[in-house]
């Protein structure tokens, strides 16, 4: 597997002109190191993966148009091309432009559900209203993506207003990681939250993968 080069991505191989037979993933920067994992795991090397920043996560409204410039740009390439998205916050306009574009999505409504497996997390939906969940991904860059962009490092004294309606912390694991598990206990103490660890491993994201 290729990681492509381009100034929307992380850095990689570059492609050649042609890549006849071989598939395009375009994914979420917060998915990289798991669409990795998968392609090693299963032997996947046919597939070429490209990442949108993962700080889209803050930034939904970036996230459509970064799509559509990137399978515009490499379509020619692959014979097809999947975007490793779920709705992620978009309201439908991902999925409205994957259709204008003839490419497949993740099914879902974004990553936390995935993980837990869409159908699974719709039956817990309604009574997880007051849950929030961190990844993988999320747990390691909790500061990065949590804690600064609410200003939580300069006003601490916010917690209680952003958080004081939740009831849990949900960690979603996709790995057994100690170091990993003892962060999601540091982040459920700073939220002030009690913390449920729920392995989940890749979920959906494998099952979408898998017949690409």
């Amino acid at each position: 597997m290729h990681v492509l080069d381009d100034t929307l991505t992380e850095t990689g191989l570059p492609a050649p002109d042609q890549q006849v037979g071989r598939v395009l993933v375009v994914a979420c920067g917060a998915l990289a190191r798991e669409i990795l994992a998968l392609v090693a795991v299963n032997g996947w090397d046919h597939m070429d993966l490209t990442c949108l920043p993962a700080n889209y996560h803050l930034y939904p409204d970036k996230i459509v148009g970064a799509v559509e410039k990137l399978v515009l740009e490499k379509r020619s390439q692959y014979d097809s091309i999947f975007v490793a998205y779920a709705d992620c916050g978009t309201g439908g306009l991902l999925q409205a432009k994957c259709r204008e574009l003839g490419v497949e999505m993740i099914a879902g409504p974004h990553c936390y559900s995935f993980y837990e497996g869409n159908d699974t997390f719709a039956e817990k939906s309604e009574d997880e209203v007051t849950v929030f969940y961190l990844t993988d991904f999320l747990v390691k860059q909790f500061d990065a993506f949590v804690w600064k962009p609410m200003g939580l490092d300069r006003h601490p004294e916010l917690r209680d207003m952003y958080f004081g309606n939740y009831t849990k912390l949900i960690y979603q694991a996709q790995t057994n990681n100690p170091d990993l598990d003892a962060k999601a206990e540091e982040c459920a103490r700073k939220l002030g939250l009690p913390l449920e660890r729920r392995f989940t491993g890749y979920g959906d994201l494998e099952k979408a993968l898998a017949p690409l």
